[in-house]
Order: structure tokens, then C-alpha cells, then sequence
């Protein structure tokens, strides 16, 4: 297949058209999907907000079997982010609040002590929820199960792994930073909670967590209050703007191509 426009003589225009579409296509496809919740439609006591980013609190427990591990927790979603900046709280945390309920396992691919060898895993399943209440919840462990004190939890979302990864990074003084990634389905159970056009159905994770978040216990590890985010797309089609955008600089090099073979 070729493209006879793209083939003819290259000049400095062509060259910088060529450059601010694809620099165009690439601003599109980097920017995080904006997504609208509405609270009250489910019931719970706050007004409707659009985020792109979520930021949450992990409170979970690792334990490992060999080569194998579990994680189970609850993930408290501390705030909401447009454009890389957090949004007023507007009641979130006082008035009402959100958490995910998950569990999770995987297999070390590179296995060791983590406070003095660098380690890998994969993810083979992780299922969640996400619920909203009213008023407030406190999140923590009773000996080494995770807690949550929420009242009259409405279930919002539900989904499992698509794929994920786990690690963990020794500091070099016998304490290291465990993190995680995770791409995993999403169902709404509300159709008026989410009002996101289309409707998204992948929930993108990733968490890193600091010495001080990492509490030893036989054969694991509990995470308190560790930090991550969640953001959401649709798994259809690539944003259109992003092919517009793409087509509209390719038209215009296009135009310059021919302008420049009828004046030959």
C-alpha cells in the first residue's frame, strides 16, 4: 500500500504539518477521560461532580503461600482530580463518602526477600466493588483483617482483572515500597449514578507506597493508608477527537502536497 502524497518531495511545511497532527493526536490521547457522578441519584447525600482522577487510601492485607499471594482490602476514596488538580471536597468525607471492597491474588514471577531483593508478580484474579454511603467511615485492621465502618453502603460498580502487575523496591535499609498496576473490567449498577458519554467499562489503577504505609506481619505485609489512583475509559474505540485532530492535519498536508505538484 502507499501513499503517493506522503511520497512526494518532503519540504519543511509538510514536515511541520505532519508534526502538529500527530503532537495533536498525541495531547488527545494522553489526556485522562472526564467522567461525571452524580451521588444523589444513587441516593447518597452529594452533588454531581466530573473528575478525571480519583485518589484513594489503600488499607489491605498481603499474604503469601510460596510463590502465590492474596491481598484483600478496602480502597477509601480521599478526592477527586480535573486536569491534574483536586476538586473542593464539597462534602466528600463529611456528608458521604466512596470505598472499593476488593480481593485479589497472583504468582511472584521473581521471588525474594523484599527488603533486600527487588520483586515481580502478576495478578491471576481481582474482584471489587464500589459502594457510597452517607456520613462518614473510618478504615483499619482488626488484627490483620481490614475494616470499614460505613452505614447503609449502596453498591455502585462491580468488576474483576484484566490484567495486573505487583513489585516491590528495598530502599537499601531493610524496608522497601511495594506498588501495583491493574487494568480490570467495570459494570455500573446505576445507570443515573454515571452519566459519562460513552459509558466507560475499564477502571485503570496504579498504587506506589511508601516504607511508612508497610506494616510486617507473619508470612506478608499490611499497607495502611497507602496512596493510588484510579481513572476510567471505555474499551470500544479510541477517543474520535483523537482521529479528527489526526485527519485534519493529514487533510492539510495533503492540500499542500497537491498545491505544490499543480504549480510544478
Amino acid at each position: 500500500m502507499t501513499l503517493p502524497l506522503l511520497s512526494l518531495k518532503s519540504s519543511a511545511v509538510q514536515r511541520t504539518l505532519l508534526g502538529l497532527a500527530l503532537v495533536a493526536a498525541s495531547a488527545s490521547a494522553s489526556a485522562l477521560p472526564a467522567f461525571t457522578w452524580d451521588p444523589q441519584a444513587a441516593g447518597i447525600n452529594g452533588a454531581a461532580f466530573t473528575a478525571d482522577n480519583l485518589l484513594v487510601s489503600n488499607y489491605s492485607t498481603v499474604t503469601f503461600t510460596g510463590s502465590t499471594f492474596t491481598q484483600t482490602g478496602y480502597l477509601s476514596i480521599s478526592a477527586a482530580q480535573l486536569g491534574g488538580l483536586t476538586l473542593p471536597s464539597n462534602g466528600l468525607n463529611s456528608d458521604y463518602g466512596f470505598y472499593i471492597q476488593f480481593t485479589g491474588t497472583g504468582n511472584l514471577t521473581t521471588a525474594g526477600d523484599p527488603g533486600t531483593t527487588p520483586t515481580l508478580g502478576t495478578l491471576t484474579s481481582l474482584t471489587y466493588t464500589l459502594y457510597g454511603y452517607n456520613g462518614t467511615a473510618s478504615f483499619g485492621f482488626t488484627g490483620n483483617t481490614p475494616t470499614e465502618t460505613a452505614n447503609g453502603e449502596v453498591a455502585l460498580a462491580t468488576g474483576t482483572l484484566k490484567v495486573g502487575t505487583v513489585s516491590t523496591t528495598p530502599l537499601g535499609d531493610g524496608t522497601f515500597s511495594p506498588g501495583a498496576q491493574a487494568k480490570l473490567s467495570l459494570t455500573w449498577l446505576n445507570p443515573n449514578f454515571q452519566t459519562s458519554t460513552p459509558a466507560y467499562d475499564i477502571a485503570l489503577t496504579s498504587f506506589s507506597n511508601t516504607p511508612s504505609q508497610v506494616e510486617l506481619i507473619a508470612n506478608g505485609f499490611r499497607i495502611r493508608q497507602g496512596g493510588g489512583s484510579i481513572n476510567f475509559a471505555a474499551s470500544a474505540v479510541p477517543e474520535p477527537s483523537t482521529y479528527a485532530m489526526l485527519i485534519s492535519g493529514l487533510a492539510a498536508i495533503g492540500f499542500v502536497a497537491r498545491r505544490r505538484r499543480s504549480e510544478k
